[in-house]
């Protein structure tokens, strides 16, 4: 994607002339008319509604979701009237909405806290489109987004960034502000987009004081909510939504730290926690560019899908959370249990597996991408004889790991590739077919992203994991102690990655630079420094 300018992006919220209406209008979030039928077009506003920014999401050949929250008073509920509000959107080829080729109204409901996600058809593949929403005299700023190449079409390259566990009060989001200078096709955002804790007084890194509400533990929606509009009002995570599509997935932390399935991490009664979980599920649809079948039933929500990017790579998105057995041998590290070697424990649930070895058998694409929350490499903990894993990650669930190894070796599946976040800390990884044996073929690459913010600027999990590493000689790289994202580049040939860490995240405008790269060649599963 070519640069532009965000600021003059965001400039466009000044009143601009009258909308041009282009051809086939759609509407929004169908689903909103079974609460009212009475829509107010020009609603009182204490405030600019749109200080959550927009955002743009699952990029398909002909189509994209676009996202907005209409929220005047973000940090105290959204300040919106308790009516549902007609929310105009547009689409258009060029920055300056001047060329619109897509028009329609969406309604923003009371029941999804005013959210908006219109699932945009009809568009060109592979192509540069602007968006932006009014509602009554108010301009959204304009967004930018890309459609994805179409099914089989030739891709020559995908440039990308992969990112996760962004907790607000660790630290400012240098990392966002630095990625929206890059040329990316999209972002992919692998979990823990919020952090569920209560926030201290005085907000952490960030010192600045926050209102009550922020200091309990998140479990009620109007909590989630609320946490969802701090992290959202933030510049830099605002730029980065508006000048590339997101791809999503959560870990743990939107809910619950380390919780399976209806299971919590303090054993909570399920009822109870059911609850809790359903009011986290529907927080994250409102707050994600996600499509309508996503939309939460309940304590249930679709998360799951694959993305095709033409004839060059194939991206299998998973949730590593709600339908996994609960940790076979407790939460925390511990030497592997017999449980553990239950065929019956499963990390992504049966039908999520079998969709996912189906999807990867039948891909005739270059390249195949796991894009997941928790590291699928073993790790070993222990210094010297013995082994201690920590079980919440794949190591937990070994032989649900296994069956996916096995099928993707014996089904000679085109250069696949693992992207990973959760652990605060970067990891390059071959992924072997039997870690037992360190001669055993490598299968796979993995990376793990570090956090964007997370643990802030301390030094925790370089000196804790660092002397454990020569334990486990398929990991070829390890750093336990920055932050940052990793940038790709992709083509035919070779998958490039680069460790892009900031200096630190005790200042919004620190500078970025790339701490290693590494390489995989078509055809050659291992990593190669780069």
């Amino acid at each position: 994607m070519e640069r532009y300018d965000f600021e003059r992006l965001l400039a466009s919220k000044v009143k601009r002339r009258s909308l041009l209406v282009g051809a086939g209008a759609l509407t929004g979030l169908a689903i909103a008319s079974q609460w009212s039928s009475h829509v107010v077009a020009r609603p009182r506003l204490s405030d600019y509604p749109f200080q959550l920014g927009v955002a743009s999401g699952d990029p398909l050949p002909d189509g994209v979701v676009l996202w907005t929250r209409l929220a005047p008073q973000p940090l105290s509920g959204g300040g919106m009237p308790q009516r549902n509000v007609s929310v105009r959107w547009e689409i258009a080829t060029d920055e300056n909405m001047r060329h619109v080729v897509k028009v329609g109204t969406a309604i923003a409901t009371p029941q999804l806290a005013r959210s908006v996600h219109v699932d945009v058809r009809g568009l060109q593949p592979a192509r540069e489109y602007f968006y932006q929403f009014k509602v009554g005299n108010e301009y959204s700023p304009i967004g930018r987004t890309k459609t994805a190449p179409a099914r089989g079409d030739r891709v020559n390259y995908l440039n990308f960034a992969f990112c996760t566990c962004q907790k607000w009060e660790d630290g400012y989001y240098s990392a966002y502000r630095r990625m929206a200078e890059e040329e990316l096709d999209l972002v992919f955002h692998l979990g823990d987009y919020i952090y569920e804790y209560g926030i201290s007084p005085t907000g952490g890194a960030r010192n600045v004081v926050l209102p009550a509400a922020y200091q309990q533990e998140t479990t009620t929606l109007e909590q989630y909510r609320l946490r969802y509009a701090l992290y959202k009002t933030d510049p830099d995570l605002q730029k980065a939504h508006a000048l590339f599509p997101f791809v999503v997935t959560w870990d743990d932390h939107e809910v619950d730290n380390d919780y399976t399935d209806a299971i919590s991490q303090d054993n909570d009664p399920v009822k109870q926690f059911l609850q809790r979980r359903a009011a986290a599920y529907r927080a994250y649809y409102e707050h994600q560019p996600l499509r309508r079948f996503s939309l939460p039933n309940g304590p249930n929500m679709r998360l799951y899908r694959r993305l095709g990017f033409g004839d060059l790579v194939k991206f299998s998105v998973l949730d590593t959370r709600q339908y996994r057995s609960n940790q076979p041998c407790g939460d925390g590290e511990t030497p592997r249990c017999e449980a553990a070697l239950d065929l019956s424990k499963t990390m992504t649930g049966q039908q999520q597996e079998r969709w996912l070895l189906k999807g990867l058998e039948r891909s005739q694409t270059r390249w195949n991408v796991i894009a997941q929350q928790v590291l699928m490499a073993e790790l070993d903990h222990k210094i010297g004889a013995g082994k201690i894993f920590w079980n919440d990650s794949w190591d937990g669930y070994p032989l649900a790991r296994q069956r996916i190894l096995d099928r993707v070796a014996s089904r000679k599946v085109s250069n696949p590739v693992v992207i990973t976040g959760d652990w605060h800390s970067t990891f390059v990884n071959d992924i072997k077919l039997n870690f037992n044996n360190p001669k055993s073929p490598t299968i796979a690459a993995e990376f793990v992203a570090p956090s964007l913010t997370s643990n802030g600027d301390a030094q925790v999990y370089g000196p804790y994991y660092g002397p454990k590493i020569p334990e486990n000689p398929h990991i070829k790289f390890f750093d336990g102690d920055r932050r940052g994202y990793f940038r790709v580049n992709l083509n035919h040939k070779r998958w490039q990655t680069d460790l892009r860490i900031v200096t630190t995240v005790s200042r919004p405008d620190a500078p970025v630079y790339t701490f290693a790269s590494f390489v995989v060649e078509n055809g050659r599963p291992g990593v190669q420094r780069g």
